[in-house]
């Protein structure tokens, strides 16, 4: 092997070293508004969770997928208030997802980060992310606090 080819690698390393440092330098920082896995709590039987978790991958969220029969203990743990509740549960970026709530709105939690402790889209209304149908309701996406205050952060 050739000095010339025995040197690749150490280049093609540093220039990509001087590439990086030259974008941070420039301002160029990437997204890690996603960079945590999206970790959900759902029952193996439950059709419109798996939905709506293909639906979070299809928005480019990494989900890490736990299923049991019964997430209410994982709900009381992470304090979802009772008039929030619907069938699955999830975490990410320190957040409660709770229920249905699109992947835009999740996107948006992550780059606001809102001082909340989760969304939630009570129940299971049509036409929210894996309850597609034949009709479309409106909903909204209510934020809720540690204490239990509530608030709409968002409306379809």
């Amino acid at each position: 092997m050739s000095k010339m080819n025995k040197n690749k690698p150490v280049l093609w390393m540093v220039l990509s070293t001087v590439l990086v440092a030259g974008l941070l330098v420039l301002g160029f920082q990437p997204d890690t508004s996603q960079a945590e896995n999206l970790v959900v709590y759902k029952s193996p039987t439950c059709g419109c969770c798996k939905k709506w978790v293909q639906h979070m991958r299809d928005a480019g969220f990494s989900v890490e997928v736990h299923e049991q029969y019964n997430v209410t203990p994982k709900k009381d743990e992470y304090g979802v208030p009772q008039r929030l509740r619907s069938c699955h549960t999830a975490r990410i970026g320190g957040y409660v997802v709770e229920g249905h709530v699109p992947a835009d709105v999740v996107k948006r939690l992550l780059e606001e980060k809102p001082d909340i402790a989760g969304v939630a889209v009570p129940g299971m209304p049509m036409g929210s992310p894996g309850m597609e149908g034949f009709r479309k309701d409106p909903y909204d996406i209510i934020s809720f606090t540690s204490t239990g205050r509530t608030g709409i952060y968002a409306s379809r």
